[in-house]
């Protein structure tokens, strides 16, 4: 497998995994991060020395309205996959959101992957091919109390899979989506041993899944084993919330 790949959100434990899995398999990368500068310069730098692929960093906040278009701005190759990595979540009841963090939580969640694929599929369909991966979210199907938002914008993003699968679809273009339960990533750390303990024990499978797993099913569905994969939400719990 070869061709120019954009990860949002790859300083991430997600993102990070996703890159490092593309990158063996002969993926060029674009390394999109916000605030993981030495996260993002540091998995340049190991990318490059193990797998010998090209590698572009690009910094762009997409929490604000004009983080899209900073982004696109830099890439200067065709980009024949994207996969919307990019997240930030809140816990805690909406009453206590403000209106702001609402407003920067659809932005980066929702409006932003949608932009930046409305201005990547041109090209694509001018060529067509193209690949479109969506990390959602389990709260996208069933909601989670005190995520409202989070699962809001994530069920979002599973129709807008759905939805622009239909469309693509006549230009070869594959349009699909991934949604993890628990991962262990940096942002089970506000979790107490206790409050893991508890929801390792709702988890059918009796742990939180790898960074690692969720990169395999990404690495999946570009290549051609997935040809005939369009339009799905694939979920990745561990039996938990099926």
């Amino acid at each position: 497998m070869s061709g120019w790949v954009l990860v949002t959100g790859a300083s991430g434990g997600i993102g990070s995994s996703i890159c490092r899995t593309l990158a063996m398999a002969g993926f060029h990368l674009i390394i999109h991060y916000n605030r993981g500068v030495q996260e993002a310069k540091d998995l340049q730098q190991e990318i490059s020395e193990a797998f010998g692929v090209e590698t572009l960093l690009v910094q762009a906040d997409l929490s604000d309205p004009a983080g899209p278009d900073r982004l696109l701005s830099s890439l200067f190759m065709p980009v024949d996959a994207v996969i919307h990595n990019s997240a930030s979540a809140y816990y805690g009841l909406l009453a206590d959101m403000d209106s702001e963090m609402v407003q920067n939580m659809i932005q980066l969640n929702l409006t932003s992957p949608i932009l930046i694929t409305k201005q990547l599929l041109p090209s694509m369909m001018r060529r067509g091919k193209g690949n479109i991966i969506v990390i959602s979210s389990v709260w996208g199907s069933v909601g989670a109390s005190c995520e409202v938002v989070y699962s809001a914008v994530k069920g979002g993003l599973n129709t807008f899979v759905k939805a622009l699968a239909k469309e693509a679809a006549p230009n070869r273009i594959r349009v699909n989506g991934i949604a993890p339960g628990a991962v262990k990533t940096r942002m089970m750390e506000n979790f107490t041993e206790e409050e893991l303990g508890m929801l390792t024990d709702e988890i059918p499978e009796g742990r939180l899944a790898r960074p690692e797993e969720i990169a395999e099913i990404v690495s999946f569905l570009l290549s051609d084993r997935s040809s005939y994969i369009n339009g799905h939400i694939i979920s990745a719990t561990g039996g938990w919330h099926n």
